[in-house]
């Protein structure tokens, strides 16, 4: 969730972040631009306030238009300035430099052109750092209220130019600062509301995993988490109590029952040592009596199993593997079933030694009561990346699809195989065993027919 949401939150930062600099970085080189119309705008009106007096007529109107030009050349020298003095038809009453003629067209005719109706340049177009343009200012020269003459500059950009640069620089790096602030702010923020949320599935996992006893820590997070950590503790508090109780219930339920099923059996030799031995209805009731019998030892086997925390060992399969088909082989033998093992020589992994022999021996118990005789059941230990698998090929009758899927069911029993012994109960304690110590068993079929079956276990340590 966090790869999903931080992402998201810097977009979002970053989004924000333009927003802002972009609007700053246009107003700060429009600010630069002003400055330089408005300073020479001054300018345009002190050459104005010179002009204004030199006409054709006047006797000391050439001595005053040297001095204009003798102004106008000092300017251009030491500022870089196009300057220049024009009447309304266009001549030249002083300029600097000498080269310089007022343009046809363009921008320096536009700023003549409005300066001739009596407004001074303020608003000439924009001119941005990549772009090699030039600001020119216009001002009337006003006589007897009529518009005699123009002064016009025509100014270079290039330090203007610099400066929006370097500002800009700087509000480049100031909003790259600020986006680093933010993504570090939003890591902490994503971090303490998604802490609970990663302890909340954690500890969901280890439950749905069999380990009841996990909590999640109501100390962090917004409020609105820590109330679903505590709502959490405590429903998971109330299932392990319902869990409980019912593992009691099954645990003393079918310990008590075995006594008066004891005291039962011995009543039914009693009175059998009264009737025929051959009789069919005593020995069906000592068969459903056995059968009874072996019903409760499972029931609390399953109730001890799933109450007992894995012993998780790191071990080699394959001796353990090889210690159960030896000792399943003299059964295999009197049934006429070839039981071999095959696979890899040595296959490590963490599992419960105790948990896995059982999870074998049912699967194997299993598999010899189904294969006819003359047939193979096969034991494979294989090492994979992730689990180390132990399977059990039989080559019996098999299961059907929908059989496939309630096999490992409490009490289940496929109705083909109603008389064949058993309780329906001994895969049951298999899987819970194998899942306390994060390993798992899993069912398919074997063609061309019998039935596969897959009991894996990590090769890592779970919650490692």
């Amino acid at each position: 969730m966090r790869s999903r949401l931080l992402p998201l939150l810097i977009v979002l930062m970053a989004a924000v972040l333009l927003t802002l600099g972009f609007p700053l970085a246009i107003s700060v080189a429009a600010a630069e631009q002003q400055r330089l119309v408005i300073d020479r705008i001054d300018d345009t009106a002190r050459f104005a306030a010179l002009a204004q007096s030199i006409t054709d007529t006047s006797p000391d109107s050439e001595e005053r238009r040297r001095t204009l030009q003798t102004d106008l050349e000092l300017y251009a020298s030491v500022y870089d300035i196009r300057a220049g003095v024009f009447f309304r038809d266009d001549r030249t009453l002083a300029k600097a430099p000498g080269f310089w003629t007022l343009p046809a067209e363009g921008e320096g005719r536009t700023a003549f052109n409005e300066a001739l109706l009596g407004r001074r340049s303020h608003d000439p177009p924009q001119v941005w750092p990549w772009r090699d343009g030039r600001v020119v200012v216009a001002s009337p020269v006003v006589r007897d209220g009529d518009v005699v003459a123009v002064v016009v500059l025509d100014s270079p950009t290039g330090e203007m130019r610099s400066r929006i640069l370097r500002t800009w620089l700087f509000i480049g790096l100031g909003e790259a600062l600020a986006l680093l602030v933010a993504v570090g702010a939003a890591v902490r923020l994503t971090g303490w509301v998604l802490l609970p949320v990663r302890t909340l599935d954690a500890a969901t996992h280890d439950i749905a995993g069999g380990r009841m006893r996990s909590r999640v820590a109501a100390s962090a997070g917004p409020p609105e988490l820590r109330r679903l950590a505590r709502s959490f503790n405590e429903m998971a508090d109330n299932v392990e109590d319902v869990l409980e109780q019912q593992r009691a219930f099954v645990a003393d339920a079918s310990h008590q029952l075995r006594n008066p099923l004891a005291a039962l059996l011995l009543r039914i030799e009693l009175l059998a040592l009264e009737l025929p031995e051959d009789s069919e209805e005593i020995a069906a009731v000592r068969t459903e009596g056995k059968r009874l019998a072996r019903v409760l030892d499972d029931l609390l086997d399953l109730a001890l199993a799933e109450h007992a925390e894995a012993d998780l060992q790191l071990i080699d399969i394959v001796p353990l593997a090889a210690e159960r088909v030896a000792s399943w082989r003299p059964m295999a033998e009197r049934e006429g079933v070839n039981l071999t093992l095959d696979g890899a020589p040595a296959a490590t992994a963490w599992a419960d030694p105790v948990a896995l022999s059982s999870a074998l021996d049912a699967v194997i118990d299993n598999a010899l009561k189904f294969t006819p005789a003359g047939e193979d059941v096969t034991v494979t230990v294989a090492a994979g990346a992730v689990l180390t698998t132990v399977v059990v090929a039989d080559r019996g009758p098999g299961l059907t699809e929908a059989e496939l899927e309630r096999v490992g069911d409490r009490f289940w029993r496929s109705p083909r195989h109603q008389n064949v012994s058993g309780s329906g109960l001994g895969l049951s304690i298999s899987r819970v065993l194998l899942a306390a110590g994060g390993g798992s068993i899993a069912y398919e079929h074997h063609a061309p027919h019998g039935l596969r079956v897959t009991v894996s276990v990590p090769r890592d340590l779970p919650g490692s």
